[in-house]
């Protein structure tokens, strides 16, 4: 059948897949429905493709489908009725470019909103007409055609999909593609999205297709996210608390829960970049547009105020709702205990009770309002209850035979902080592997296969000893996984703003900015705060070896705060900063400098270091540093008890140095916030573990790239 006739006899979209009509328009009362334009409407096209015939399946991409339909409907006002999903055999080529033209081309007009995604397969391809160069192409569910002994594939090609794009009627249009193009060798760590090239022939359809594309009059400019910025680069999906996802779907969709997004896709890009740098992937998203900084007030929430998540289900009683929690951070959703807190905008509050994966069942405990609850209203994040039992997971590669996962389980057996498990079976934190190049030879991986500094072992060595000289470095990766699980720049009702600077000659340069979000009083205000977030915070932050450094702080809120600063610098070993003073007693000689509590008075702000006679400079090796400011309205007393109970040469009592014992720093660290919460005493059954809560700390993360 000719495409045209095809797309003819097609009608609805929806009647060919079997889907009824009921299905699509039966949502519930949304709590969000107001539009930003009164007469815009919002379209949408999710596919997602997990099983493939005669190749790996993938995990994720149903979810990233979930993920991306629940935050534009919870969170940009869309209708469900507006949302188009094609799931597994559904995205066919035909199918999926049949929907485009009936959903989105035939139905958007001028000012209408529309959004695509796409999470499977990715691979390269040779056409005919120019066999010298390779195109990038989405797989799709009948990805291979066995025809007349030629091999046959139906992919869409990542120009026709842009091309469609452009010829949309509206100019505001927005793509996310979670996939990469150009397959790995051989993979330690999580799954790729990207099949290596076959040498098969592209269907003759699908090139009459983009042919006739290439003749219409294409003026719009769509955003189009992508999940890599190189070619080499894979897009990767992980193993979360009970789910699969995308690296990029999860962490792009996280963000925009949680935060106002600003109006420039490189501030969002480069908070998505330190989440998946978090999640152990090096990926860099990328912006496809000729545009150089596009805005993206096309796609800006209905609701100003970010959120946790939105309620998704009420049982009849009316005090037991369902939640969907896609907003908390990928590190602190897995941890995260029953009798946390939320609170609605109409004041209830919510105590979890049980949770699966990104849904949990919650119970009203206070009742302020009088308004019923209403599916769809949104969740902000009160208090946090931690385990204190944490663990750091170790997974074991594929590639290990099975003696080697016996002595390497041995091994590890002997760390009191440390589990194992195997690949893909549930989620950790790092891989245990051989290296690629010389198999006789272990080391530690991040989970997207980068090898971990100063874990490898020598040539022929047995794992146990392999093993055995890791020991501090599990500590060290424990602790930094720990001080992550403080991270609440979204929920955090403590009103902060740090900015982390290079010092040169003129004035300092600002390379990025973080500060929480949930603490204005006003819609104004809340826009000029995200505007003020456009200042130079992209992607990638870098900076050259040798750079004097400094972190300006401001303390918004009404109350004083203490800031303590951990990290992993440049080799993966912890850093602290030090507040080093010196008591001023006459007649004695040498006195040791002690520690004292950096505290920041309401309305003011401090530099660290606070005077130019300490100078942080950042050193070598090239590679990836990563900071977190941890504030509290109570001293950090334990904390700082804990960094003096090292001693620490005279040589390394700098600004920022070295932490020789950071898992029991990290442990007082959480401790001391839990000591800073007045709930901890009202709340019973959680004896084993810390509580947070966001009116009395906030943890900002800064990661940048040192070459």
């Amino acid at each position: 059948m000719k495409r045209r006739t095809f797309l003819h006899k097609i009608g609805s979209i929806l009647a060919v897949l079997g889907v009824t009509e009921a299905e699509w328009l039966t949502l519930g009362n949304r709590y969000y429905q107001a539009l930003a334009q009164p007469n815009s409407r919002k379209l949408a096209l999710l596919i997602g493709i997990n099983q493939y015939s005669k190749t790996p399946n993938l995990s994720g991409c149903l979810t990233d489908v979930e993920l991306q339909r629940e935050l534009l409907i919870n969170r940009f006002g869309f209708q469900g009725s507006d949302i188009l999903t094609l799931t597994e055999e559904q995205a066919s080529r035909e199918f999926i470019e049949a929907a485009f033209a009936d959903h989105l081309g035939k139905q958007a007009k001028p000012g209408d909103i529309t959004f695509f995604h796409f999470s499977g397969y990715g691979t390269r391809v040779k056409l005919e007409t120019s066999p010298d160069t390779m195109q990038n192409a989405l797989v799709t569910a009948n990805a291979a055609l066995d025809l007349q002994d030629d091999k046959i594939v139906n992919h869409i090609l990542e120009e026709t999909l842009l091309l469609l794009l452009r010829s949309l009627s509206t100019d505001k249009v927005t793509a996310v593609l979670d996939t990469s193009y150009d397959a790995p060798n051989t993979v330690i760590g999580l799954k790729t999205r990207a099949l290596q090239e076959s040498g098969a022939k592209l269907a003759t359809e699908e090139l009459d297709f983009l042919k006739q594309l290439k003749t219409q009059n294409l003026s719009n400019t769509p955003i189009v996210l992508a999940a890599t910025s190189e070619p080499k680069q894979p897009a990767r999906e992980g193993l979360f608390s009970g789910f699969s996802a995308g690296l990029f779907t999860y962490a792009l969709t996280q963000y925009l829960w949680e935060f106002t997004p600003a109006t420039k896709v490189q501030v969002a890009l480069s908070h998505v970049e330190n989440s998946l740098y978090k999640s152990g992937s090096k990926q860099q998203p990328a912006l496809l547009s000729s545009q150089k900084n596009p805005d993206i007030t096309s796609l800006l929430p209905d609701g100003i105020i970010g959120a946790e998540g939105a309620v998704s289900d009420i049982e009849g009683d009316g005090k037991t709702v369902h939640l969907w929690l896609a907003g908390l951070p990928p590190q602190v959703l897995l941890y995260y205990g029953v009798n946390s807190r939320f609170t609605l905008q109409t004041k209830e509050q919510l105590v979890l009770r049980s949770r699966t994966g990104l849904t949990a069942k919650a119970q009203i405990s206070k009742i302020e309002g009088s308004n019923p609850l209403q599916i769809g209203q949104l969740v902000q994040e009160a208090v946090r209850v931690l385990p204190r039992n944490i663990n750091l997971t170790i997974a074991f590669d594929t590639g290990l035979e099975r003696i080697e996962r016996v002595d390497a389980t041995s091994a590890f057996a002997g760390f009191s902080h440390v589990s194992t498990v195997a690949l893909g079976e549930k989620p950790a934190d790092y891989v245990f592997a051989k290296l690629q190049q010389t198999p006789s030879r272990y080391g530690l991986f991040s989970l997207g296969g980068e090898p971990i500094p100063n874990t490898t072992g020598e040539v022929g060595e047995a794992i146990k000893l392999t093993v055995q000289r890791l020991a501090p470095k599990l500590s060290t990766l424990l602790a930094a996984k720990l001080w992550r699980l403080t991270e609440n720049g979204g929920s955090s009702r403590l009103a902060l703003k740090a900015t982390l600077e290079i010092i040169n000659n003129i004035s300092p340069r600002v390379i990025m900015q973080r500060e929480t979000v949930r603490t204005f009083k006003s819609e104004t205000s809340i826009k000029k705060s995200v505007q003020t977030r456009l200042i130079a915070s992209l992607p990638t932050p870098i900076v050259p070896i040798g750079s004097r450094m400094q972190y300006r702080v401001e303390n918004q809120s009404d109350r004083p705060v203490y800031l303590i600063l951990l990290g992993l610098n440049n080799n993966h070993t912890a850093v602290a900063f030090y507040s080093w003073e010196t008591p001023q007693e006459p007649n004695i000689a040498d006195i040791k400098p002690i520690l004292q509590e950096v505290v920041i008075a309401p309305g003011e702000s401090l530099t660290l270091p606070q005077n130019t006679a300490s100078q942080w400079v950042i050193s070598g090796p090239a590679s990836e540093c990563e900071q977190q400011l941890i504030f509290s309205t109570t001293p950090f007393s334990g904390t700082l008890s804990a960094l003096n109970t090292a001693q620490y040469p005279t040589a390394e009592e700098g600004p920022i140095g070295p932490l020789l014992n950071p898992l029991d720093v990290a442990q007082a660290l959480l401790q001391d916030l839990h000591n800073a919460s007045p709930l901890k005493a009202e709340m019973n059954g959680t004896a084993d573990s810390y509580i947070l809560d966001v009116n009395n700390w906030a943890s900002l993360s800064f990661s940048f790239q040192v070459v």
